[in-house]
């Protein structure tokens, strides 16, 4: 299997770092500052087979909504097919929500005129039936609850978490002098992160969950006492919100304001402030989150600062206005991906450009080991018992691979693999499935390479490498990947 071909793709498999020796953006903060959304589409009308291809039928696969199926309304990733393959949230209402299609749009067409660097924008709306979506701008790197209370690898650094109030501030601020200044259920689901780490404002908080249903879909403990009274959401109310939000990025913990602010009334900002810190904070800039938290949390409305305040406050809080969002947040860089490839995009294609996993196993199940034929031919001196085990072993594997036991698959046709008697691209190729369905996309990609070494004009093997170098966040040379398997493709259909 030491064979080589023209065509194989010249790069490595990733090895991870830390990102210590990212270089830092001089123009960081002023080019933030100045950004408008230009790149954003215009706001339009969406019809619903847009979306449901979008979604792959509004698969469960595609649901990003923290809360996922038991939230009242969910929210989906999806890539419309056209705005050049752009990737969008797509937040699907619970039936009946907007019983009058007209005040929908209304409320859709109101927001969609939004347009700022600090949201994450709304560009279209549908109305079809009893459906009622909403479609935005998708946000890559998971929200500040996932970063704050559920991080894997770092917790947020105590200037990134400035940088987040900050932007907050600004969003809301931005909305309410464009005549928006409520903002429903404002908390740390609602805050995103784009593909350069930069924090935004989801613009579906400035639309309510249904016409006259609740606003506030989180825990009462943490909404204003005013709405507790009357049901209502003033802008007074927003504030509250962000304060409970600041108290989030103090703690790292989701704490009922009541409990905070005994913290706060006792000055006890050490307690208060998250232990995964390890103290790499500055106490006098905490001090000002904190007591501008306490004036946030007044249950008095009217004693509650307004946007400019909280602008104003945290803008001369950002000590650290150079460094990229990503660097703080330790996450990759972004990698601009070139255009969409020129040549039509297959079934396969499709389901690789979207990285949809299941729409790939049904391709490759359904294919079985048709395009195998010829590269193998044993004669009968080789059929020995071993060859028959070896058979054996990936007749489990597609089993296996069959019922979805992704890791028992992968052990089955390694043991074909290992043999070395036969070679399968097939194999290759379903064993890279399994492996990016068990998040192991080094390993998927190696597979691919592999499929491409025993049959080098296989457009399987480059979809296959296409999904997995998207999947190491290689994104460019996943869409070159990508538009070389779609030629490669179309080359063959021409030539039947």
């Amino acid at each position: 299997m030491g064979c080589c071909h023209s065509h194989l793709p010249k790069y490595s498999i990733p090895q991870h770092d830390n990102n210590d020796n990212v270089p830092l953006s001089p123009n960081h903060a002023s080019n933030a500052a100045t950004a408008t959304a230009t790149d954003v589409p215009a706001f339009s009308e969406f019809s619903l087979a847009d979306l449901k291809t979008a979604t792959n039928g509004f698969s469960s696969d595609h649901i990003v909504s923290e809360s996922g199926e038991k939230a009242p309304n969910v929210v989906y990733k999806g890539r419309l097919q056209n705005h050049n393959r752009r990737w969008v949230a797509v937040k699907r209402f619970s039936k009946l929500a907007w019983p009058d299609p007209k005040q929908f749009a209304d409320e859709a067409w109101g927001v969609g005129k939004l347009r700022h660097h600090r949201l994450a924008n709304l560009i279209g709306y549908c109305c079809d039936g009893d459906e009622r979506l909403l479609v935005a701008e998708y946000m890559p790197n998971d929200t500040l609850a996932k970063h704050l209370f559920h991080w894997e690898n770092q917790t947020i650094q105590w200037n990134m978490r400035l940088r987040v109030a900050l932007s907050i501030a600004e969003a809301l601020e931005y909305c309410s002098n464009k005549g928006y200044p409520l903002y429903h259920d404002l908390n740390a689901y609602r805050v995103l992160f784009d593909e350069n780490g930069d924090p935004r404002l989801s613009c579906f908080g400035l639309i309510k969950n249904s016409r006259d249903g609740k606003s506030y879909s989180t825990n009462l403990a943490y909404t204003p006492p005013e709405y507790l009274k009357n049901g209502r959401v003033t802008p007074e109310s927003v504030i509250y919100s962000f304060g409970t939000v600041l108290l989030d990025l103090l703690s790292g913990k989701h704490i009922p304001p009541s409990h905070a602010l005994d913290m706060i009334r006792g000055k006890n900002i050490r307690l208060l402030m998250d232990s995964h810190l390890e103290g790499n904070f500055s106490t006098e800039e905490a001090t000002v989150v904190f007591d501008l938290a306490s004036k946030c949390l007044q249950c008095e409305p009217r004693e509650r600062p307004k946007t400019k305040h909280l602008v104003t406050t945290l803008s001369a809080l950002q000590t650290k206005p150079d460094v990229p969002s990503y660097v703080m947040l330790g996450i990759p860089k972004h990698e601009e991906a070139p255009p969409t490839p020129q040549h039509p995009l297959s079934p396969m294609g499709d389901a690789c450009s979207r990285m949809d996993l299941t729409a790939l196993h049904q391709i490759l199940f359904t294919t079985n080991y048709r395009d195998d034929e010829g590269s193998n031919e044993l004669s009968f001196q080789e059929w020995t018992q071993q060859t028959r085990d070896m058979l054996e072993a990936r007749k489990h594997g597609d089993l296996a691979f069959r019922d979805k036991d992704f890791r028992t698959s992968i052990e089955c046709y390694s043991q074909f693999v290992d043999v070395g008697t036969m070679v399968s691209p097939t194999v290759y190729a379903r064993r890279s499935l399994c492996y990016l369905f068990c998040d192991q996309p080094d390993a998927a990609l190696r597979d691919a390479m592999q499929a491409q070494c025993v049959y080098p004009d296989w457009p399987t093997a480059f979809y296959m490498q296409a999904v997995a170098l998207s999947k190491l966040n290689m994104n460019k040379d996943a869409a070159d990947m990508l538009s070389e398997a779609a030629a490669l493709e179309e080359k063959i259909q021409r030539g039947k």
